[in-house]
């Protein structure tokens, strides 16, 4: 029988998303078995999170307010790359070969699982395209029903907002997620791009 400390651990661990019970046991007696030194390291990295901020312009967790990225005077400040979430926004950022800015929905359209577009941030996307000039909209979403879903809908709210609307290159298998495709071919998709009509 495990102490309660341990037990706790692993009922937090519960608490994510994929993990079951024999992954949160491992996980809590991983760090458990670690030196004092790294169960404070560990501890403190989490501390950092109270700080954390959601950016008022791409919805990306940041640690300032507006982000790096969309703060940076560097970037292409006319073209946006639409994401549903932060993991997407990294895995196109590892390829180094986009330097727009983004804007994270907070998820897909997905009305079996409960999310229309009323719950994620279309609205505010819409009103960046006009307040800011964007010439080019980057829709790149999973190869998913839900991706397409989100693509015909976007295109139908947008079309009239005299903006180019494009989305990634088919290269990218059906059913496969931004987040665990390489650059390689991610790069390649966001390169080949095609423009909705």
């Amino acid at each position: 029988m495990y102490p309660s400390s341990i037990k706790k651990i692993i009922d937090q661990f519960l608490t994510l998303p994929g993990i079951g019970p024999k992954t949160a046991e491992r996980l809590a007696l991983s760090i458990a078995s670690r030196p004092k030194s790294k169960i404070e390291e560990f501890i403190n990295s989490f501390v950092g999170l109270e700080n954390l901020k959601v950016c008022q312009m791409c919805r990306n967790f940041a640690d300032t307010n507006p982000c790096e990225i969309c703060s940076s005077t560097s970037r292409d400040k006319f073209t946006i790359c639409v994401v549903s979430t932060p993991k997407e926004l990294e895995a196109i950022e590892r390829t180094h070969k986009y330097n727009g800015l983004y804007h994270t929905l907070g998820g897909l359209i997905d009305p079996i699982m409960g999310i229309t577009p009323d719950k994620l941030f279309i609205k505010e996307l819409t009103e960046r395209i006009k307040n800011e000039n964007t010439k080019e909209l980057i829709l790149a979403f999973d190869t998913s029903i839900q991706g397409e879903a989100t693509i015909t809908y976007l295109k139908n709210i947008l079309v009239n907002l005299g903006v180019k609307i494009t989305r990634l290159a088919k290269g990218i298998p059906m059913g496969t997620d931004i987040e665990y495709t390489d650059e390689i071919t991610l790069t390649s998709a966001l390169e080949n791009r095609k423009e909705l009509n």
